[in-house]
């Protein structure tokens, strides 16, 4: 099992292939976050050929239940989400970890 892939970790990795000093790849990679967080928080899409889409969808209102007490329902409001659908690539080479 691997361990998780933090932003730093991230940025340390980019600044190795890239050739930049760590903060270098800190400040490029974080500019990046920025500019999809804009994007989707604007209603917008991003789409990354390949490796995904990232997408705002409308998750529907729906009735929920306090496991705690089940006879009590609640009702829990439509809400914007985050989806993310993997590319072509990507999902290729998570297939490929099965074998």
């Amino acid at each position: 099992m691997s361990t998780t892939m933090t932003k730093r970790k991230i940025a340390i990795e980019i600044a190795e292939r890239a050739n930049l000093t760590q903060q270098e790849a800190i400040d490029a990679f974080q500019a990046t976050l920025d500019v999809i967080s804009d994007e989707l928080a604007s209603g917008g899409h991003i789409e990354l050929r390949g490796f995904g889409v990232f997408e705002i969808v409308t998750q529907k209102s729906r009735i929920g239940r306090n496991p705690n007490k089940p006879t009590v329902t609640v009702t829990i409001p439509e809400r914007k989400v985050v989806k993310f659908r993997a590319g072509s690539k990507l999902a290729d080479r998570v297939q490929k970890l099965q074998k």
